[in-house]
This record gives structure tokens, C-alpha cells and sequence, in this order.
């Protein structure tokens, strides 16, 4: 398939755009580089640089370049930016995603594998999470999402959009060739991976005194390379026809790893020792957060194969070796192409 990868610039997209390639798909990312990076955009992809509020730009590339599905992965992403900034948060993933629904409606395009977010469900009322429990976010950042996700189900009952909602937990890891470059970097493993290099002065614990085995908050973690495989799944059950409109949680579907288990990875992982200072909680931080991901696997037959902590967190940390703050742009002759094969 010729598919569209919007934010194929950033760190989830990147890999995904990487794994459609390998699995030969033709892959066009459409990114406005304002978080993500031209270097991050996979070699063999052909690049278009554009804003989803640029509607004509956005019909062109979707009419040019022959599109057949879309992987929507752009939106800004901080919980904390969206509260203190909703505005920004609705113009961009409300207002830029209905700008895609519309140019992909008006090229004639039907299917869409959409990242969402275990932000939609705001405070769990149990553990795992399942995709039927109540939606109730509570910040922008996941209301935005939900939003989108009514939108899918509404544009798919009026205009036959086929579409699946891939609500992510917390992504981690990397490929051999893309990682995880986020500024201000909020995410907990490649904050940890920081400390142990001596990046920051240490990585701080929120709370030591949450109902959990060692205290500290317990969260799912999945690799970035099962999210890439998630999502061809997920376009492949699209194009068979086997998946009208569907949501499934993405994660490891395991009881999860506590901050200081992810320290303790980190530290055998990297052979380094990880400096720590302790705060008080954080305000909304709920204890344990653990996707229910047994919908995914019995209805489109995913399930991680990268699930061991220190795995996902050896990947990172081998990333960061081979790139570093002075090693991250590429030789010019391995960016994406202009021209399409």
C-alpha cells in the first residue's frame, strides 16, 4: 500500500515509517517538523514538509502521491502544555485532525489507523485497563484525542471511513536506527538513560509512598517496534476488510514495572550507576496505569514480542551510544528521498 504517514518525523513515527518500508510498503511522511526531525524521517520515504492546517497542501501530497491509507500520528503531545495552553491543543489535534478527515474524504482515501492515547480514560477505576471502560479524560491533551476518535466513528457511519485507534501507554525503546529525542524530554527511561550518562544530574521520584510493591508508581511499557508492528496489523486488518471501526489499547498486557524497577533495569542495562532525588507526588499521578491488551491480540492477532523491561531499555540506551547529542544528523545521502519510487 501507499500510505501517509503524518509526524513520520518524530519518534514513534519514525519507526513506523522505517518498519512500513521494510515490510514494502510505500511510505509517504507529511510532517511540519515542529517537534520532529528531518533527519528522523527514514531513508527510502518520500517526504513532504506541510502543517495538516495547510488544506491544500495536504489534498495535493494525498492526490499526487496516490495515498491509499493514513497513519495519523501528528499532535502535540505534553499533558502539562495542555493544560496551561488548550487552545494550542484543540487548533492542532482537533483542527488539524479534522483538516486530514476532510482532504482524505474529498481524495477519496477510506482508511485511517489513528494514535490515540490511555489518556482518554483519565482516572482508571480499576486496573487493567479495557477498551470498554468508561472515557473520561482529564486534560486537554486526551480530550483532544477522544475527540478525534468520536470524529472517526461519526465520519465512518456518514461516509464509510474505516478506521482503528491504537491508544498507546507508555512507548519506549528503540530500532537500530531511531530513538526517542523529545525536548524537553518528559518520558521516564530516556530521563533515566540521561542520568546514567551523566546528561542530567539525576532523574527525580515523584512519591515513595503509593499502595504499590516498592512504592513508587507502576506503569505498562511497550517498544516502539511492537507499536510499529501494531500499526501494520492494524492496516492490514483495514485493507482485508476485516475491521470496520475498532479501538484497542497498546501495551504489554503484564503487571507492569515501577519507577524503581525501571531504574534498576537501567542500571544493569547500562552497567552505570542512576542518580536519583525524591519529590513529593505529583498532582493526578495515579498509582498503577496497565492496559488491558487482550482485545488486540484475539481480534487482530498482535501480541509484543519484545515485552522483557530491560530489553526495551538496552535498545535505548544502545541508540543513545550510537548516536549521542553530536551524532544525530545524517549523512545527507541517507535522507528520505524527494521523488517517489
Amino acid at each position: 500500500m501507499r500510505i501517509l504517514v503524518t509526524g513520520g518525523a518524530g519518534y514513534i513515527g519514525s519507526v513506523i515509517t522505517e518498519q512500513l518500508l521494510e515490510a514494502g510498503h510505500v511510505a509517504i511522511v507529511y510532517d511540519n517538523l515542529s517537534k520532529g526531525h528531518r533527519d528522523a524521517v527514514a531513508a527510502g520515504a518520500h517526504f513532504v514538509q506541510g502543517d495538516l492546517l495547510e488544506r491544500d497542501r495536504l489534498l495535493a501530497t494525498l492526490r499526487e502521491t496516490a495515498v491509499e491509507a493514513v497513519v495519523h500520528m501528528a499532535a502535540d503531545s505534553l499533558v502539562a502544555e495542555s493544560v496551561r495552553n488548550p487552545a494550542k491543543y484543540y487548533r492542532n489535534n482537533v483542527g488539524g485532525g479534522l483538516s486530514l478527515l476532510e482532504a482524505m474524504r474529498e481524495a477519496g482515501i477510506s482508511k485511517i489507523v489513528f494514535s490515540s492515547t490511555a489518556a482518554v480514560y483519565g482516572e482508571p477505576r480499576r486496573t487493567p485497563i479495557q477498551e470498554s471502560d468508561p472515557t473520561e479524560p482529564t486534560n486537554p491533551y486526551g480530550a483532544t484525542k477522544l475527540a478525534i476518535e468520536a470524529a472517526l466513528r461519526w465520519y465512518g457511519e456518514a461516509y464509510g471511513l474505516r478506521s482503528v485507534a491504537l491508544r498507546y501507554f507508555n512507548a519506549a525503546g528503540a530500532s537500530e536506527r531511531f530513538g526517542e529525542r523529545h525536548d524537553p524530554e518528559t518520558h521516564l527511561i530516556p530521563l533515566v538513560l540521561q542520568a546514567a550518562a551523566g546528561e542530567r544530574e539525576a532523574v527525580t521520584i515523584f512519591g515513595r509512598d503509593y499502595p504499590t510493591r516498592d512504592g513508587t508508581c507502576i506503569r505498562d511499557y511497550i517498544h516502539v517496534l511492537d507499536l510499529a508492528a501494531a500499526h501494520i496489523a492494524a492496516l492490514h486488518a483495514l485493507s482485508e476488510n476485516r475491521v470496520q471501526r475498532a479501538a484497542y489499547n497498546l501495551g504489554c498486557g503484564n503487571q507492569g514495572y515501577s519507577v524503581l524497577e525501571v531504574i534498576r533495569a537501567a542500571e544493569e542495562a547500562t552497567g552505570l550507576k542512576v542518580p536519583v532525588s525524591e519529590g513529593a507526588r505529583r498532582p493526578g499521578d495515579p498509582a498503577v496505569l496497565i492496559a488491558g491488551a487482550d482485545r488486540i491480540q484475539s481480534e487482530l492477532g498482535f501480541r509484543p514480542r519484545h515485552q522483557d523491561l530491560r530489553e526495551i531499555i538496552a535498545s535505548a540506551w544502545s541508540w543513545m551510544r550510537r548516536t549521542g547529542p553530536a551524532k544525530t544528523a545524517q549523512n545527507p545521502s541517507e535522507l528520505a528521498q524527494s521523488v517517489l519510487p
